[in-house]
């Protein structure tokens, strides 16, 4: 991949990130509407189901086959409760934390399993070994989390 097609990967990761932290709130105020953190996750996720599944018609690809289903590992299947519990929990913390404390907590905690995942391989990503470089990068994170978290 060129640095250019890197760049460009890199500006649509930073519009992921700012998209997940308008979505902690978002999801708040709708927590608010309807005094229940677990509805309001029930709600975004009813609501990126029939957003996905309208998308996934329309594409004209076959959806999946009795052997695709079977070829895949257990833990595949955990995504969804992974994403349920994520939303669930970042409703819960948004207006506990505040956007900066909640979206460096998560991205703290991304990077330090993150690391693990690299380094062992796990999940299907690529074993990248650990280097000072990468440890350095994410010790500065924590100590991120730990300045932004005083009050």
């Amino acid at each position: 991949m060129n640095s250019l097609s890197t760049y460009a990967l890199l500006v649509f990761a930073l519009i992921v990130g700012g998209s997940l932290a308008s979505q902690a709130g978002v999801n708040s105020q709708l927590r608010v509407a309807l005094n229940s953190p677990i509805q309001a996750a029930f709600i975004s996720f009813l609501i990126g189901t029939v957003i996905l599944g309208t998308i996934s018609i329309f594409q004209n690809e076959s959806w999946f086959t009795k052997e695709s289903i079977s070829a895949l590992p257990w833990w595949a299947w955990l995504g969804s409760a992974f994403g349920a519990f994520n939303i669930a929990m970042s409703v819960f913390l948004a207006p506990k934390l505040g956007a900066l404390v909640l979206a460096i907590s998560i991205v703290c905690g991304q990077v330090i399993a993150s690391i693990v995942l690299d380094h062992n391989g796990w999940l299907g990503y690529p074993k990248i070994e650990l280097s000072l470089t990468r440890i350095s990068g994410a010790v500065l994170i924590v100590l991120g989390v730990i300045l932004v978290a005083r009050r």
